[in-house]
């Protein structure tokens, strides 16, 4: 049976996890350039974890900037087998306050200027994210923050911006009104799409900072006010991510939705017509149906 492998991924203001047994920070080289940073491993409550700065230590990486297929890639080849984002977000929802988690389950994807997939000329291939984020970590992530007594919504879609500027009145009224988001944020796209790619599990944990412009009674956002609020999610996000081994235990069984298989039929390419390199690059992405043993 194989082991797991828990992937935190983490966004503004989170930065490191507390409490790793034998940390050390990783080099891992992937094909599809530097991941944003080495990857903080260790073991903690007995099961192996990994954690990734999105932004890079220091926040280097804007949100367009961010390595994520080399992120993806170097968290796979690391052997990472679910993996959980957390991120900053601003709410469309007056119920969903500042301070306030939401397990997204929907996306919409807004992103223009990133690269989306592995796939392409020389090995096409199509996964469906029609449901995007795994149910089974999602049920992980709200036990774990509810057990830390964070204020938690399950489910909520997600609007993925370009950035990196924030929203104009009218797009933020258009993502509440019209589209009927409950998020918005400029990280999770491609990012779990690209999980999806690489048959990872994927869970993503919104944090909420503010109500973007929409609001009437709170303004244009405020940098500043975001940072004071990310601080103080940024350790409810730790207490979360503290609990989740003792949540999915040490024994990786099959996913029961079928994530660590959504490659089973979306490669289109004849075997005989796949470049050789490009199929080199996916060898830890797709090796499992591309190079079965």
């Amino acid at each position: 049976m194989a082991e797991t492998m828990i992937g935190v991924i983490g966004g503004s203001g989170v930065y490191n996890i507390d409490g790793l047994e034998g940390a050390e920070w990783v080099q891992v080289e992937s094909p599809w350039g530097a991941p944003s940073d080495a990857i903080l491993s260790g073991t903690l409550g007995g099961v192996k974890m990994a954690f990734l700065p999105r932004h890079g230590r220091g926040h280097v990486h804007s949100p367009t900037t961010v390595p994520y297929r080399a992120n993806i890639d170097a968290l796979k080849r690391l052997g990472v087998t679910d993996v959980i984002s957390v991120s900053a977000c601003g709410s469309f929802r007056e119920e969903m306050a500042p301070g306030d988690f939401v397990v997204v389950d929907q996306f919409i994807d807004r992103t223009f200027a990133r690269e989306k997939s592995f796939f392409g000329t020389g090995c096409v291939a199509h996964v469906s994210v029609a449901h995007p984020t795994c149910p089974r970590l999602g049920d992980a992530c709200e036990s774990g923050a509810k057990a830390e007594g964070i204020t938690l919504h399950l489910g909520g879609t997600y609007l993925a911006m370009e950035g990196p500027q924030f929203s104009a009145l009218a797009e933020s009224k258009l993502y509440r009104e019209l589209w009927g988001c409950d998020v918005i944020g400029m990280t999770n796209m491609p990012e779990a799409k690209l999980a999806r790619e690489a048959e990872l599990c994927y869970a993503s944990v919104a944090m909420i900072t503010d109500y973007d412009s929409w609001h009437p009674e709170h303004g244009e956002v405020d940098v500043t006010q975001i940072i004071a609020t990310l601080m103080g999610n940024a350790d409810k996000a730790r207490g979360m991510v503290a609990r989740l081994p003792a949540l999915l235990g040490p024994e990786r069984v099959e996913c029961p939705h079928g994530c660590d298989r959504a490659l089973e039929f979306a490669i289109l390419t004849a075997p005989e017509a796949r470049d050789p390199a490009v199929v080199a690059k996916l060898d830890a992405v797709a090796g499992r149906v591309l190079n079965p043993k």
